[in-house]
């Protein structure tokens, strides 16, 4: 294959990693995210087709994508996701082909892991903020935390690994749960990252001084593990810790005291078409008019060239200009 230019924007970050969202809608309600009644889903219309997903896929690889993470609202829901996979997993790039991961509820996984595994995809991430039925069901507004440990299950009997734990932190919510998830995961083998809670819900109601922070989440688990830090984050959104001196770890993903920008290399594509250059970016670029115009290849890389270019050097969360982005969480993908 030819040699291309990587994926650089104006501040020297070169970019690998490409975050497609394969559907806007959800199985789940959860507070931080969306309103009890949803938001206005996106019109099928404006709905990449899975062909057009994987072109903008193959573009991307062909650039110098090396990582492609599906991500959603619930990644599961799209029908086809097994091919969109299998699809993805085939593509071949200047280093290869990529490798396809997926961040989901789980919800869907007992059915489609073995499917999933087989079609090329190499890990999952699940969402699971806590591990108390009824904390589960007023964070979700979804009785189903007995679905999500039966997805993570099933992942992990098909050899998924590592199997990545995400949990968002929220103060009197579930803060009291971070040693408990820990547990949960170093006695299972699995991998428990933290995020701090990030201003992109729906309802625009995030407040800073309600917000976990990175070092209380640590202040936590000392309590009761004795932490040292892993060296090596690279461009990697988690900072590590190893637990009890290895070799399980937990992760802390500090976007907002402690953010990571200066080595982010991630780009992200809307299931409507846009791609954006930061989760909290204002700006979208628009793939799917250029697309469905007949572009080619050519002029889809040079468009994804250009909205790297805008990329600015850092979110801006601590400006007093800052404004949270329109779209919520569910509609860019993560």
């Amino acid at each position: 294959m030819t040699a291309v230019a990587p994926l650089v924007d104006r501040f020297g970050r070169v970019h690998r990693d490409l975050r497609i969202s394969l559907t806007d809608r959800c199985s789940l309600r959860c507070t931080y995210c969306m309103p009890a009644e949803g938001v206005p889903w996106l019109a099928g219309s404006t709905m990449l087709s899975t062909d057009e997903l994987v072109r903008i896929a193959r573009v991307a690889v062909e650039q110098g994508v090396t990582e492609i993470r599906l991500t959603g609202g619930e990644p599961l829901l799209r029908p086809d996701v097994v091919d969109v996979v299998r699809r993805m997993a085939a593509l071949e790039g200047p280093g290869g082909a990529p490798e396809v991961s997926l961040t989901t509820n789980a919800l869907r996984l007992p059915a489609l892991a073995a499917p999933l595994r087989d079609a090329g995809l190499a890990r999952v991430n699940i969402s699971i903020d806590t591990l108390d039925r009824e904390r589960f069901r007023a964070l979700t507004r979804r009785d189903r935390l007995h679905d999500t440990l039966a997805g993570i299950a099933a992942a992990d009997s098909v050899g998924f690994a590592p199997i990545k734990l995400n949990a968002v932190a929220m103060r009197g919510v579930n803060d009291d749960e971070v040693v408990d998830l820990v547990r949960y995961a170093v006695e299972r083998g699995y991998q428990m990252r933290f995020i701090e809670q990030m201003p992109l819900d729906a309802g625009h109601t995030w407040d800073r001084t309600a917000m976990v922070t990175q070092a209380e989440i640590l202040a936590s688990l000392r309590t009761a593990f004795e932490l040292s830090e892993v060296p090596g984050r690279g461009s990697a959104p988690a900072e590590l810790w190893y637990v009890d001196g290895g070799p399980a770890t937990v992760g802390v993903i500090a976007s907002v005291t402690a953010p990571f920008c200066g080595t982010c290399d991630r780009v992200r594509l809307t299931a409507d078409g846009q791609l954006r250059s930061c989760l909290f970016a204002r700006t979208e670029t628009d793939l799917r008019t250029l697309l469905r115009e007949g572009a080619e290849d050519a002029v889809l890389a040079a468009a994804i060239r250009r909205c790297l270019a805008g990329k600015k050097p850092g979110h801006d969360i601590d400006d007093p200009t800052f404004l949270q982005p329109d779209r919520p969480m569910s509609a860019i993908g993560g």
